[in-house]
């Protein structure tokens, strides 16, 4: 995601040293010397102070630390895990206390899904009729297959499918559902996004037959090969070619052609948690090529190599600035 006017209000290196006092803290009691040191630390520059009064909302509202960052890997001072831990920590610093809120509910709709992906991961399943589903990152589904219909539910992120033939004596319609609709595939090959609140559907061969959540006259759209739409409960948006590349994540890569810039890191950041922030300066600046999604950082040197464009890493990657070069 972009990097809000308020989150880059916050000092870097302050945040990184709320998140190690947290972890301290969450490692035992400190000693005498070390709660003299801290009560100084606090109230010695005003971003410590803010920095620190973000790491007790933090506090307050999860009553620690959160688990995945509270484990034995972080007792070394110097260790791998633990600089990553501060980095992690100092970006749920940054991003509270709106991020909080969207950050769990993301990820209780992620545990309580049948089959999820973590952000960067793309995951293929193989149904029980031979259909392929392809999950691309920080993606939650649901599968119901049962004697009246196939049906894919997808609670969030972005899915590929390929049908098969139903071979059950009578066949049932293999169906996608989002907040906003449903989609029966018309023997297809399709990718289908959930961008609340609305979803965007490509349809690369074969045909989609969509009907929104709330149409009380019950008319439906059909999507044919070639052809991309968005729609919300209630309205189809407009039909558009589909772009090509439409799948080319499920072979972990991130095309552009004539992509602007700004538009290009927010696809990218799709795959990378953390901060990237633009400089409003490049974010015309149209790039092209294949880049990887698996290695953000690997991605964002190949931009500098070819554009003009400076990349700044800070809180060991957790927050990377693109400005001019």
């Amino acid at each position: 995601m972009l990097a809000s006017r308020d989150e880059s209000q916050f000092d870097y290196q302050a945040l990184e040293e709320a998140a190690d006092w947290l972890i301290r803290m969450s490692e035992g009691e400190l000693s005498g010397t070390e709660q003299a040191q801290w009560e100084v630390w606090k109230i010695s520059t005003p971003e410590r102070s803010k920095a620190w009064a973000r790491a007790q909302l933090l506090q307050t509202k999860l009553g620690g630390l959160p688990p995945s960052l509270a484990m034995s890997a972080l007792d070394r001072p110097s260790s791998p895990e633990r600089r990553a831990a501060l980095g992690k920590l100092a970006m749920i610093l940054a991003i509270l206390p709106a991020g909080w809120g969207s950050w769990k509910l993301a990820e209780s709709q992620q545990w309580s899904a049948d089959y999820r992906t973590a952000v960067g991961q793309q995951r293929e399943l193989t149904l029980a009729d031979g259909s392929k589903i392809t999950l691309n990152t920080d993606t939650a589904i649901d599968v119901l297959f049962d004697a009246n219909q196939r049906l894919i539910h997808l609670r969030e992120g972005e899915i590929l499918v390929q049908t098969a033939p139903d071979v059950s004596p009578l066949p049932r319609p293999f169906l996608v559902s989002t907040r906003q609709g449903r989609m029966q595939a018309l023997g297809t090959r399709f990718t289908v996004r959930e961008l609340q609140p609305r979803t965007h559907l490509a349809v690369l061969e074969g045909a989609v037959k969509v009907e929104l959540a709330e149409n009380r006259q019950g008319a439906s759209l059909i999507i044919n090969a070639g052809q991309r739409t968005d729609f919300s409960a209630n309205t189809f948006g407009q039909l558009a070619v589909a772009d090509r590349n439409a799948g080319a994540w499920s072979q972990g890569m991130l095309m552009a052609d004539n992509m602007r810039l700004a538009d290009f890191v927010a696809e990218l950041t799709r795959y990378r948690r953390g901060f990237v922030r633009l400089d409003p300066a490049i974010a015309d600046l149209r790039i092209s090529g294949a880049y990887p999604i698996s290695d953000s950082r690997r991605t964002l040197n190949m931009l500098a190599q070819t554009y003009p464009i400076l990349v700044s890493g800070h809180l060991n990657g957790y927050w990377v600035m693109l400005s001019p070069a």
